[in-house]
């Protein structure tokens, strides 16, 4: 989100999703499947690179005497020790990616920023923060040349939406052990969504959210995967579980105290100044 968060590491976040039975969602290119011998699906999120020009750009938010040798680098060499050690079956980057204005050409900062994700032949997704498409491409130029790069699951827009507002708008289902009886049944969905950088009303200060368009798109397609959920063959109880990512948080972020969380949290929370209703769409889709 903000600009002094270039540290030695990027945020790197795993999550385990593991159930009593098989589970599936579909993945475009590559199918995404859950595990046969522990029946899980584990996520590796990262968060906030703030990539740049590689070794020239140093860290910031690091003791004195590190900052002669840290750089780029350093979040490079993070991510892939933590890809190593949690081996995961999907690495989700959830914006901030490169930082714009410190990033010379986006489409060389973009690639390395994503090469621990492209080396490790592990599929991968991402999503735009408020400052990727401030270096030498537009914000439909840097989630297009994401869309091109090898092993992603990315994608620039739903093709059955004809307007929806931002890039990077998709989703994304997770299948089932293969072989199972749920091979073949979505019942892991994992929604990607384009919060914007910031508001362009006027009378309207900060960041932006995510629009009406995008909740519509949103609301469409979690509805259709929950009744396929629900429905032969093989149909489950209950909604269909699901996570979806995006940069920016909700306003609802603000209300979580030290109680809910775990860690240290060092840096306020940055939301948008209007409350799109998206947290209870969320709810209302049985996230």
């Amino acid at each position: 989100m903000g600009g002094v968060a270039k540290m030695i590491g990027a945020v790197a976040v795993v999550m385990w999703v593991a159930f009593f039975c098989c589970h599936a969602a579909e993945g475009g290119r590559r199918q995404l499947r859950f595990d046969g011998k522990s029946g899980e699906f584990r996520i590796l999120q990262v968060a906030d690179m703030h990539y740049a020009d590689g070794k020239r750009t140093p860290c910031e938010d690091v003791f004195p005497q590190q900052m002669a040798s840290c750089s780029d680098l350093n979040t490079t060499a993070f991510i892939r020790r933590v890809i190593l050690a949690e081996k995961p079956d999907l690495i989700v980057f959830t914006g901030d990616n490169i930082f714009g204005f410190d990033a010379t050409d986006a489409a060389s900062s973009m690639d390395a920023a994503f090469a621990p994700a492209v080396s490790s032949n592990i599929p991968w997704a991402a999503v735009l923060g408020n400052h990727d498409q401030e270096s030498t491409f537009s914000r439909e130029g840097v989630m297009k040349h994401i869309v091109s790069m090898k092993n992603t699951l990315s994608q620039l827009n739903p093709p059955e939406a004809h307007v929806i507002d931002g890039f990077g708008n998709y989703n994304l289902e997770v299948h089932g052990v293969e072989g199972s009886r749920l091979a073949n049944k979505s019942v892991l969905n994992l929604y990607f969504l384009d919060s914007g950088d910031y508001s362009t009303v006027p009378s309207i200060p900060g960041y932006g959210w995510i629009k009406p368009s995008q909740q519509l798109w949103f609301e469409r397609t979690s509805s259709k995967l929950q009744r396929a959920y629900v429905n032969k063959p093989e149909p489950q109880k209950g909604p269909a579980p699901g996570l979806t990512y995006f940069h920016i948080p909700l306003p609802e972020f603000a209300s979580f105290d030290s109680s809910n969380f775990t860690g240290v949290k060092q840096e306020g929370i940055s939301s948008a100044s209007v409350n799109s209703g998206f947290f209870t769409t969320m709810v209302a889709a049985g996230m």
